[in-house]
């Protein structure tokens, strides 16, 4: 079937994910494999987040999350972080007037404070320019581990209880949903990983409990609109049970659609 025709069944399907989040790999390896040095790679991969934002704008995904510096990453050599944030505050300088256009909303989740002064400005402004748009949620991911999201979530919780606002037998999965970064929004249903590693990466650990996984060899710089659509139509054709099996699934949809 042609890019087009798969566009246009998966436009605004009912399956179609409403979160979707993506762990950007492989830019070294792509970058590598042409003779050219590491930042060629992340640079391209620019190209690729922007024909994805315009995706998910066109068919209808109201959130997604890319993993754009994990806390990890601050390990990395200090030319290659530099040129990271470099990077950064260049792509958003340049894609802020096509964002506004798109409708498109910035936000932000990880230690943003760890990030250079005039990173931390580009994003800020950028969150504020965005904040009244009604279209796609952008979550960037910077200085972001999900294990770390998940510690500042329960201490959020501990010091309501220590100052005796909150007690502990009420704590359940939903309170502390409350605290992560990605408070009101739904759960990613689809984690897309580019580069062929398989691993999750300390992403959205809580988050992706149900999440469904798509991994493919193609590094991300390489990742545009066809292969998304890949992603996204192999997505709506799965089943998910969520714990259920198959006869509960069917049963339930033939009493929605007798």
């Amino acid at each position: 079937m042609s890019y087009d025709k798969k566009f246009e069944k998966i436009k605004n399907h009912p399956d179609l994910p409403k979160h979707v989040g993506i762990i950007m790999d492989g830019n070294g390896r792509w970058a590598k494999g042409r003779g050219l040095p590491r930042v060629a790679g992340h640079n391209e991969g620019v190209n690729s987040v922007q024909e994805v934002v315009e995706f998910c704008g066109e068919v209808g995904i109201s959130y997604l999350t890319i993993y754009t510096f994990s806390e990890e990453n601050w390990k990395r050599p200090g030319w290659e972080v530099a040129s990271l944030m470099q990077l950064l505050v260049t792509t958003i300088n340049k894609q802020i007037e096509r964002l506004l256009r798109q409708n498109v909303q910035i936000h932000t989740i990880g230690h943003l404070d760890k990030l250079p002064v005039l990173a931390k400005r580009s994003m800020a402004s950028a969150v504020k320019r965005t904040k009244n748009n009604t279209g796609l949620v952008l979550n960037v991911a910077l200085s972001y581990g999900g294990r770390q999201e998940i510690i500042d979530a329960v201490k959020k919780l501990a010091y309501r209880v220590k100052n005796g606002e909150l007690d502990p037998e009420t704590i359940d999965e939903q309170l502390l949903a409350d605290q992560l970064y990605t408070a009101g929004q739904p759960d990613p249903d689809l984690i897309i990983r580019t580069g062929g590693e398989n691993r999750v990466s300390n992403f959205l650990l809580w988050q992706l409990a149900y999440s469904e996984l798509y991994i493919t060899k193609i590094a991300w710089p390489d990742f545009r609109k066809f292969q998304f659509l890949e992603a996204v139509w192999d997505y709506i054709h799965r089943e998910r049970r969520y714990g259920q099996v198959s006869e509960q699934i069917q049963e339930k949809a033939a009493l929605v659609n007798p």
